[in-house]
């Protein structure tokens, strides 16, 4: 699956959306991807998670022995890009701000790591993610997502294996371009960030 399929799953089911958005990093929008409306089809979620199973063999040399996204959003596609890999799956979740594995979810140290986000745009959660998997013990050998919304340009510490590229400008809240001042904006990203 190239990039311009992948959007096109999003553009299919509603969920590349235009308006005046604020992102979960605070920055605003004219373009939000809703990967909660994606994944609310099986269907459409099983192909994506396959392409980026396929995508992920391809592009890692070494044997993946997990797979570990962050809650919430990343859960349902890091379990099916598992399924697809064959491999176990495990989530993170936020204890006292950090990412932490809780529930009995355990790596042994030098454990070989595939996470897999769904969206990537400053890379923060990636970055959180990584960090939080390597203090586990684990190597993390790439992120996988289904889409980079920064082309390319974040590093979140680690090699990222998109299924498509899409570059989305976004502003400072005092920096809103003309065709967003008039528009209310609308937060449906999941981070606490006051509008």
């Amino acid at each position: 699956m190239n990039s311009s399929e992948t959007l096109k799953e999003f553009e299919d089911a509603g969920a590349l959306q235009k308006g005046h958005f604020i992102l979960s990093s605070g920055l605003h929008s004219d373009t939000y991807l809703n990967k909660s409306i994606v994944s609310m089809y099986p269907d459409r979620t099983e192909r994506l998670c396959r392409a980026l199973a396929k995508k992920a063999e391809a592009a890692i040399s070494d044997k993946i022995d997990f797979v570990i996204s962050p809650a919430m959003g990343a859960i349902i596609y890091g379990f099916e890009t598992a399924r697809h890999l064959g491999v176990p799956f495990m989530f993170l979740e936020r204890v006292d701000g950090e990412f932490q594995l809780r529930r009995g979810f355990s790596i042994e140290p030098g454990a070989r790591i595939l996470i897999v986000e769904d969206i990537v745009s400053t890379g923060l959660s990636a970055r959180e993610a990584i960090t939080a998997v390597r203090k586990a013990g684990g190597e993390v050998l790439a992120l996988g997502c289904l889409v980079d919304r920064s082309a390319g340009k974040v590093d979140v510490g680690a090699p990222i294996i998109p299924l498509a590229q899409l570059e989305v400008a976004a502003w400072e809240p005092d920096a809103l371009p003309p065709h967003l001042k008039g528009i209310p904006a609308v937060k449906p990203g999941s981070r606490g960030v006051s509008q």
